[in-house]
């Protein structure tokens, strides 16, 4: 029986596919990108550079970085380099993607002077969209990015090795898929999700790596109140069967407010871009084009220094009233 979905409109792909990329990122590499994973010299470890994404994203004014990661290796001739991961959740085609790859990839580059491997990962529900490359040219000169993007969508031809492979971004790209493919059939979603749920106690996996996953499953496969009920019901079953009492009720808990405290960062970021994008278009209506190191201003502000430039326009006769300049 098909129902309506109420939740299916709240998915959200972004914060869980961060989150496991961070955890596995070894494991990414390895399942979707094995050139990549074959040129590190993992001993060495691995840092992710945060802090340095996100003001480069601030500086490029592309808005959002969705769920893209940047990290630190090391070569197994043992050169540094920094590996861009973007995985890109669109619902439709986007004609910028390209540009933001190449964007990001030579603000780094500029900034930091390390060279920089781009790899995306194409999680959206359009099989004939495949950007990989963007470049321009005029009179002899030519400067771009050729990069590796890989789509999701085409592991549907190879359902059958994603359920031999002990990879945890195969459970994760199943997932995803399903819950695209589920998208207003609840209960079509709620046995995927039981499906899955049972696959992870089946692999003989430590309790943590199925917390982990199981946060992944239950975060982007959305059900509704009563269905999300009788999931967890399921769930119980069969941990009893497996005799493996892995998602206790604490447990259970703190998947949902951590799924929750996601959500709700989701929701503040999306908000904080928002009312920036408001304030540059009434800026740029009142006061015309606006100068570089404004733009800079209003990317670096946090949101309460935004909400109190927009409370000074209507009485701003100049820029220099609202920015002090």
């Amino acid at each position: 029986m098909q129902q309506k979905d109420n939740a299916q409109s709240n998915d959200d792909f972004d914060t869980p596919w961060k989150e496991v990329l961070e955890i596995y990122f070894k494991d990414f590499l390895l399942f979707f990108f094995p050139e990549a994973a074959a040129g590190i010299d993992w001993y060495k470890g691995y840092k992710f550079l945060d802090k340095e994404f996100q003001q480069i994203c601030k500086d490029a004014t592309l808005g959002r970085c969705y769920a893209d990661k940047l990290v630190q290796v090391f070569r197994k001739d043992g050169k540094e380099v920094w590996v861009l991961v973007h995985v890109e959740i669109q619902a439709q085609k986007d004609n910028d993607f390209a540009r933001r790859m190449y964007t990001y990839n030579y603000r780094i580059f500029d900034r930091y002077n390390r060279p920089v491997v781009s790899l995306a990962i194409l999680a959206d529900t359009q099989i004939s969209w495949r950007p990989n490359e963007f470049s321009w040219q005029l009179w002899g000169c030519r400067v771009g990015i050729n990069f590796p993007a890989i789509k999701l969508l085409d592991y549907n031809e190879d359902w059958a090795g994603l359920e031999t492979s002990n990879n945890p971004f195969a459970i994760c790209t199943m997932a995803h898929l399903k819950t695209m493919e589920t998208k207003g059939n609840v209960d079509a979603r709620k046995r995927w999700k039981v499906t899955f749920a049972r696959r992870l106690y089946e692999q003989g996996r430590d309790k943590q790596y199925v917390l982990n996953l199981f946060r992944f499953i239950d975060w982007i496969m959305t059900l509704p109140d009563d269905q999300a009920e009788i999931f967890w019901q399921e769930v119980q079953h069969i941990e009893k069967e497996k005799a493996m009492p892995y998602v206790t009720s604490i447990e259970r808990l703190g998947i949902q407010k951590g799924i929750q405290q996601g959500i709700q960062e989701g929701i503040q970021e999306g908000i904080q871009e928002g009312i920036l994008q408001i304030l540059k278009r009434q800026l740029k209506a009142k006061f015309g084009p606006l100068p570089k190191d404004v733009i800079t201003q209003l990317n670096k502000a946090d949101e309460e220094t935004i909400l109190n430039w927009s409370e000074h326009i209507l009485a701003a006769n100049s820029l220099g009233d609202i920015f002090g300049h």
